[in-house]
């Protein structure tokens, strides 16, 4: 089994195919199997690095390190070991808060950054609502909650692919689901929550593509992007998961994008 220890994290991670190096990196409660709807169009053209984060998925969980930062050193620990050079680093909910950080923290890392509905840019009064969740995770109920939270976030996916999600989340162990949504939001360092989000994607100066269900989050993201290269999309109607529910079309796009990037 492809694995390997960075810091305190033993990591699970497949590498597969040649070319330019592309990391996929899933959300809270996920996994790399989110990424099977790219894999093959990925890997056809590129080396992919697709890890589980420290306590999801086949990954061991320590008994601390779930901010941003601390998935992100662990995926830094990962490509220095493997020699990978720059990647294009994508994201998904969580994940695009990671690969922002690893952007910032190892800019020689990253050569480019793919944000899918990432879980910063939140406002504060939607922060005041999450807190009241992120309460109730770490409880007896807390992974339920959870998964009925999350599953309004997909209103429009198909009834199994809502299933698959819940059924990660009611498996997920409680300390790590809920220490990983606080502080995405919640604690020193946070940056999922405006001004501090604003501050610190400005950091990021490489190229991003950011697609977003919010026409107004993309707006957002697109005057934070500092390099020409950068692009910020919107797709209203799509749920969370959207580079599941609108695979192809997504797959193109960030195929096509990652194409035209400089060298």
């Amino acid at each position: 089994m492809p694995s390997t220890k960075t810091g305190p994290a033993e990591l699970f991670y497949t590498d597969q195919g040649t070319g330019d190096p592309v990391l996929l990196v899933h959300g809270l409660a996920c996994d790399s199997h989110d990424w099977l709807f790219q894999f093959d169009a990925f890997t056809a053209g590129h080396r992919v690095l697709a890890p589980d984060l420290r306590g999801h998925g086949r990954s061991s969980a320590p008994a601390w390190g779930y901010t941003p930062q601390e998935f992100a050193a662990d995926l830094a620990g990962l490509l220095d070991q493997l020699g990978t050079g720059p990647v294009v680093a994508v994201g998904h909910s969580l994940g695009g808060n990671v690969v922002s950080a690893l952007a910032v923290a190892r800019p020689d890392l990253v050569r480019a950054v793919v944000a899918v509905d990432p879980a910063y840019g939140t406002s504060q009064a939607t922060a005041a609502a999450l807190a009241n969740l992120s309460e109730q995770l770490g409880t007896y109920e807390g992974n339920e909650i959870a998964a009925t939270a999350f599953a309004a976030l997909e209103p429009s996916a198909q009834p199994w692919l809502r299933s698959w999600h819940g059924r990660r989340i009611t498996g997920m162990e409680p300390r790590v689901l809920a220490e990983a949504f606080h502080r995405i939001y919640f604690g020193d360092g946070q940056f999922g929550v405006r001004p501090a989000s604003d501050e610190f994607l400005a950091a990021r100066s490489c190229p991003v593509l950011a697609v977003h269900g919010s026409a107004e989050l993309a707006d957002w993201e697109r005057s934070l992007c500092a390099h020409p290269a950068s692009q910020a999309v919107a797709w209203p109607g799509a749920g969370h998961w959207l580079h599941q529910e609108r695979a192809d079309e997504f797959t193109t796009l960030v195929l096509d994008w990652i194409a035209k990037l400089p060298d």
